[in-house]
C-alpha cells in the first residue's frame, strides 16, 4: 500500500522482502479468504483498537468505505458478511495480494533481508542488507509483528528499531487461543460449538472484561475459535488463575423457559436414566461433562430428579466456567500485541520523532484490533498515511 503509495507520487520506490512471495501472510489471514477490512465507520475502528486514537489520522484519511472503494476499483468485488465481516466475492485472499502487487507494480522488489537501517546525524541514509548497501533518503519499515514467523512476520522488524534506539512495549500474543487450568477441554477436544454466549470476568472485577455471541472449539489445551480469540485481546495482561471464560450453551433461552425444556425432556424419559436424558438438549460428547458438573448422579431415574438437582443442571448449562492457565504461544497468534512505542511515532505522517526519513506502518506498531477485519484496515491505512508522508 505505502509503495503503491509512493509511486503515484512520482516517487523511486525500492521494496525488500526476504520471501520468496510478497504477502505470504496476507495470503493466509481469513484462513485464506481475507477478511479484508470491516464495513464500518472508521470512529467504530478507532474505538475498536488497542491505542486507537492515535489511528485517527490515517483512518480518517483512508476509511474502511476508502478501502474497499480501493479494492473494488483494482478489479475485487468485494461482499460484506456476519459481523460487517468484508470479503473478496471469490473468496480468494490470493486476489488481494494480486491487486496490491499490481498496484506497487512501479516498485523495484528485491528478494533480500534488511540486516539494518543506517543513519548519520539523526537522519536515514539507506539500508544494509544481505546482499548489499542501498542509499534512501526514506525508509519505511512494515515488517510486521512476531505472528506466524514462517511467513517471514518474525520479529526482525523489532530489533532494526531498537537498533536505531526506538523504545519497543514488549511483545505478546494477540487473538490467541486459550490454555485451560485443568482438563475439562482435553475431554472435549474437537467439538465445535455454534451460537453460544460467552464471558470473560476478571479475579477482583465486578463488571466482565469481555462478552461475546458466537463460535467456539475445545481443543486439547483450552479453547479456541472467532469469540475466544477476540476475547484475548481483553485479557490483558495474562496470568494464571486470572482469568475465567464462562460459556452460556443456551443462551437463547432464560432460566425459567430452560428449565421447563429440561423438565419436559425429564418427564418423556421418566423411566430413563438421567445421563441417557440429555441426547436432544446437548451434543453426546459433552453429556459426561455436564453430567458431572450438575452434580446428578448418572444413573439416576429421570422421574427421581429433584427441583435442587435441575438448579445444577441449569447451572451447568447457563455457566460452563473454563478457568485460564495462559495464552498459546506467539507464534500460534493472529495478531502481535506491543511494539514500536506510539510515544515515538507522529500519528499525523507514521514518521519517527526520533530519526528523520524513518516509518513506520502496521503490525510494528504499538496498535492491535479484534478480529473481523479492523487489523488489515489498521495496516492499509497506516501504509497509506507513510506513503502519503514520505519523499520530503
Amino acid at each position: 500500500m505505502a509503495a503503491g503509495t509512493c509511486i503515484g507520487r512520482g516517487l523511486d520506490v525500492l521494496m525488500f522482502d526476504k520471501n520468496e512471495q510478497p504477502g505470504r501472510k496476507l495470503r493466509i489471514t481469513g484462513k485464506g479468504r481475507c477478511n479484508v477490512t470491516n464495513n464500518c465507520p472508521p470512529e467504530e475502528v478507532i474505538a475498536a483498537a488497542n491505542g486507537g486514537r492515535f489511528l485517527y489520522s490515517a483512518l480518517m484519511g483512508f476509511s474502511p468505505e476508502d478501502a474497499m472503494a480501493f479494492f473494488e476499483g483494482l478489479g475485487v468485488p468485494l461482499k460484506t458478511e456476519r459481523g460487517r465481516r468484508v470479503f473478496p466475492q471469490s473468496d480468494r485472499a490470493a486476489d488481494i495480494a494480486g491487486a496490491l502487487m499490481r498496484y506497487s507494480g512501479g516498485a523495484e522488489l528485491r528478494r533480500e533481508t534488511v540486516k539494518e537501517v543506517l543513519t548519520e546525524d539523526g537522519r536515514v541514509t539507506g539500508v544494509k542488507t544481505d546482499k548489499g548497501y542501498y542509499q534512501a533518503k526514506n525508509v519505511l519499515l512494515a515488517c510486521g509483528g512476531a505472528s506466524y514467523p514462517a511467513t517471514g512476520s518474525d520479529g526482525s522488524g523489532y530489533r532494526l528499531c531498537e537498533k536505531l534506539g526506538h523504545s519497543i512495549v514488549p511483545i505478546g500474543p494477540s487473538l490467541v487461543p486459550l490454555v485451560e487450568a485443568g482438563g475439562t477441554c482435553s475431554r472435549l477436544m474437537g467439538l465445535s460449538l455454534r451460537n453460544v454466549g460467552v464471558r470473560v470476568t476478571a479475579a477482583g472485577k465486578k463488571k466482565p472484561v469481555y462478552t461475546d455471541f458466537g463460535e467456539l472449539l475445545f481443543t486439547h489445551f483450552g479453547l479456541s475459535g472467532p469469540t475466544i480469540l477476540s476475547a484475548s485481546a481483553h485479557m490483558r495482561p495474562m496470568e494464571p488463575g486470572v482469568y475465567t471464560v464462562h460459556i452460556d450453551l443456551k443462551p437463547a433461552l432464560n432460566e425459567g423457559q430452560l428449565d421447563a425444556r429440561i423438565l419436559r425432556d425429564l418427564e418423556e424419559n421418566k423411566n430413563r436414566q438421567f445421563i441417557n436424558s440429555l441426547d436432544r438438549l446437548l451434543p453426546q460428547k459433552l453429556i459426561p461433562v455436564i453430567v458431572e458438573r450438575s452434580g446428578v448422579p448418572g444413573e439416576t431415574r429421570c422421574n427421581s430428579v429433584t427441583r435442587e438437582q435441575r438448579r445444577g443442571l441449569l447451572s451447568a448449562l447457563k455457566d460452563f466456567a473454563v478457568e485460564i492457565e495462559g495464552f498459546r504461544p506467539i507464534d500460534e497468534a493472529i495478531v502481535t500485541a506491543g511494539g514500536v512505542s506510539l510515544r515515538e511515532v507522529d500519528p499525523k505522517t507514521m514518521s519517527s520523532k526520533l530519526i528523520e526519513g524513518l516509518y513506520f506502518a502496521g503490525e510494528m506498531l504499538d496498535v492491535d484490533a479484534p478480529t473481523g477485519g479492523y487489523n488489515l484496515q489498521i495496516a492499509f491505512a497506516t501504509g497509506r498515511l507513510a506513503g502519503l508522508s514520505m519523499g520530503g
